[in-house]
């Protein structure tokens, strides 16, 4: 009798779960249906190990570190672009702002220079040292002096050989 109540209890589940009427009956009246083990305890607790190393997600604690690393690099990647175009922008800006300082001294020198110019006196003066002119009626003179020792042209030392050797030294070594 045990026989068939496991049997009408297994006919039952496969009802329950729609399968009674696709598989074929068995002949044999004295076949014993098997049923799945239960996990044993040392079972039970491995799948606790597992459990517990694999943590977030299921995924061990490898797998979380490279997925760590991974979004880790994605940021940087997305923070670098922008970070490197701002401090491009600053180092164009900084040097802008010096060439800027740079044009304002110029421009405040021309216009002391404009300042001075507009002075008739001051135009004289300039005409008479950078042109040589003079006024009528005055004679102008120019004093030349000896040149000195220490200006004076050194001699060349090479000036004293033959003509056909400078021609010869200067094609064979190029000219000075």
């Amino acid at each position: 009798m045990p026989v068939a109540e496991e049997r009408g209890r297994v006919r039952g589940d496969r009802a329950r779960l729609g399968r009674g009427s696709a598989r074929p009956r068995s002949s044999a009246a004295g076949r014993r249906v098997r049923e799945k083990p239960q996990l044993s305890r040392t079972r039970s607790r491995a799948a606790g190990m597992v459990a517990a190393t694999t943590g977030l997600l299921g995924l061990s604690s490898t797998r979380r570190a490279a997925v760590l690393a991974l979004v880790v690099c994605a940021l940087a990647l997305t923070v670098a672009v922008p970070l490197r175009n701002y401090v491009a922008q600053r180092q164009e800006l900084s040097a802008v702002s010096e060439q800027q300082r740079a044009l304002a001294a110029e421009v405040d020198s021309l216009t002391r220079q404009r300042a001075q110019l507009s002075d008739p006196e001051q135009v004289a003066a300039e005409a008479r040292s950078r042109l040589g002119y003079v006024r009528p009626g005055e004679v102008p003179y120019i004093v030349q002096l000896p040149p000195s020792a220490a200006t004076a042209p050194a001699v060349d030392p090479l000036a004293q050989e033959p003509w056909y050797r400078r021609l010869w030294r200067d094609v064979s070594e190029g000219p000075r």
